[in-house]
């Protein structure tokens, strides 16, 4: 598979990871649009919100959105997820824009 999120979550680029579960992890945008902006990305690769078809994993990514938030200090916080092209979705595998600063 050629999807960056993949080898991303599969360690092909040491990235580090900001919180990790069984669903999903989670890592810093490397081109933010706030002070805080991370990524929260399932380890299943879905191309994106239209092609999901589980619910519970949506309710487990947005609880570690919730999560993740917290472990970065962000009381107040902007999610975002791009669904094709159009909508400005580059990275064509499911990820929530998790945006904020900290007060």
């Amino acid at each position: 598979m050629d999807c960056i999120f993949c080898k991303i979550i599969n360690g092909d680029f040491n990235t580090e990871f900001v919180l990790e579960n069984e669903h999903a992890v989670v890592f810093n945008d490397i081109n933010p649009k706030a002070p805080v902006h991370m990524l929260v990305v399932p380890r299943l690769h879905v191309a994106s919100l239209n092609e999901l078809n589980d619910k519970n994993l949506l309710g487990e990514l947005m609880m570690t959105v919730k999560e993740a938030a917290k472990k970065a200090g962000l009381k107040s916080y902007k999610t975002l997820i791009n669904t094709g092209k159009e909508a400005g979705q580059e990275v064509f595998h499911l990820h929530i824009h998790v945006m904020g600063e900290k007060k």
